[in-house]
């Protein structure tokens, strides 16, 4: 069983619960669940930082374009974004397709979470500063700009559902060999691990405090694995990354999400 922090549906507070990740089930306060028994919210509340071209093969597939105008060499320091607050969804919350869109991408994202200030931290020391781990997924409209912020297309409502929980970091061995899977349906679609990732999580946030301070409860997404896949109306969701969990949420419209029938 591995120690969690979660916040339930309806509850102000953090709870710390044990999770069987194998299995799917929860203890609360004396009382096992199954994980879909469960009505999860946010469990993180700072701002959440994404990464680009930190897996091997999403910098493989962009790295002509690196040394072509405006760049012309690629990127010394991790390029980062934000996903803002608006964003943020919880597990088993709908993922509403924007009417003029047909399809969108998911982005399996392991999350790290930050657990006290961290500014220029040493690499050894790095996993020190980290609370836990968590599943992000970084929906994004699918685009193919890579010259200018994709706010419009990374930023809508909704588009980062996290959770459900935080795993604290010593019932993680390691962060940088986790594997990760994205099933629709049911269907696998998605497989990577962490060992692709061209920044260890290590190396990731001393390189990002090199230059900018993580706060307590920050959360730093290490990458998205290259050939996201699309979801569309109706589908189900599921990202799993070993040892930390299943974050799963339901694709619908607007207009189904408003008139109750989501």
């Amino acid at each position: 069983m591995k120690t969690v922090r979660l916040k339930m549906s309806g509850i102000q507070h953090y709870r710390e619960a044990k999770v069987d990740v194998e299995n799917g089930k929860i203890e609360i306060a004396g009382t096992s669940y199954k994980q879909e028994e469960v009505s999860y919210d946010i469990p993180v509340s700072g701002t959440v930082y994404g990464t680009l071209l930190n897996y091997q093969g999403e910098y493989k597939q962009l790295e002509k374009a690196m040394y072509e105008a405006p760049y012309l060499a690629p990127p010394k320091a991790p390029i980062l974004y934000i996903k803002p607050v608006n964003t943020f969804a919880s597990a088993g919350s709908m993922i509403v397709l924007p009417e003029d869109i047909s399809e969108l991408e998911m982005g399996a994202a392991l999350g790290v979470v930050i657990g006290k200030s961290a500014t220029k931290v040493n690499e050894v020391e790095a996993l020190s500063y980290v609370e836990g781990y968590t599943i992000v997924n970084d929906v994004t409209i699918p685009h193919d700009s890579v010259y200018r912020p994709a706010i419009k297309e990374k930023a809508r409502d909704g588009f980062c559902p996290i959770g459900p929980w935080v795993v604290t970091r010593d019932s993680v061995d390691s962060p940088n060999d986790l594997q990760i899977r994205v099933r629709i349906n049911g269907v696998l679609k998605q497989e990577n691990n962490t060992k692709n990732l061209i920044r260890s999580v290590e190396k990731l946030i001393a390189d990002v405090t090199a230059f900018m301070t993580l706060a307590k409860g920050d959360v730093l997404l290490v990458g998205i694995p290259e050939d996201p896949p699309v979801a569309r109306i109706n589908d189900v969701v599921q990202i799993e990354i070993n040892k930390i969990g299943i974050l799963e949420n339901t694709i619908t419209t607007e207009e189904a999400l408003v008139g109750g029938r989501a």
